[in-house]
């Protein structure tokens, strides 16, 4: 019931640049999109986003991975498994999908390279932003 609340709310009032919508006829499996800001590296990219919700949500957070590939410190390369503390730390009830599309939205503007899952990518990030926002750019043009 929570969930098909949240697909209404989002439904009529989404955020410019995020869709989230059931995959299919399963409400505990969404798939969202955040299209990259602009003056980000991730401009112009598309980002694919799985959202798979455990049956005691809205109480435990849903795991969210990319499905598009993503050159990120906070985004494992391999899997898209994000960083688990972006969105289950502080995580309660009041929380909701839209509140997890901010969080992702605002991860991609500003990656944080203390709280990696890439450490090689956030070490990148730290010590020479302009390689990091080169390869972003070639991950975004290639998979996005």
């Amino acid at each position: 019931k929570r969930l098909q609340q949240e697909l209404m709310q989002l439904m009529m009032n989404s955020e410019e640049g995020t869709t989230a919508f059931p995959d299919g006829d399963n409400l505990f499996e969404w798939v969202a999109t955040i299209t990259g800001t602009e003056g980000t590296p991730y401009a112009g990219g598309i980002f694919l986003i799985d959202f798979n919700f455990d049956v005691n949500y809205p109480f435990k957070a849903p795991a969210i991975s990319f499905v598009t590939k993503i050159y990120h410190p906070n985004v494992k390369s391999e899997t898209g498994e994000i960083c688990a503390d972006l969105i289950s730390n502080g995580w309660g009830p009041t929380l909701n999908v839209k509140h997890c599309l901010e969080v992702l939205r605002s991860m991609l503007i500003t990656p944080n390279p203390d709280s990696p899952v890439e450490e090689v990518i956030a070490s990148q990030l730290r010590d020479d932003p302009a390689a990091f926002e080169a390869m972003a750019k070639k991950w975004v043009a290639d998979h996005a």
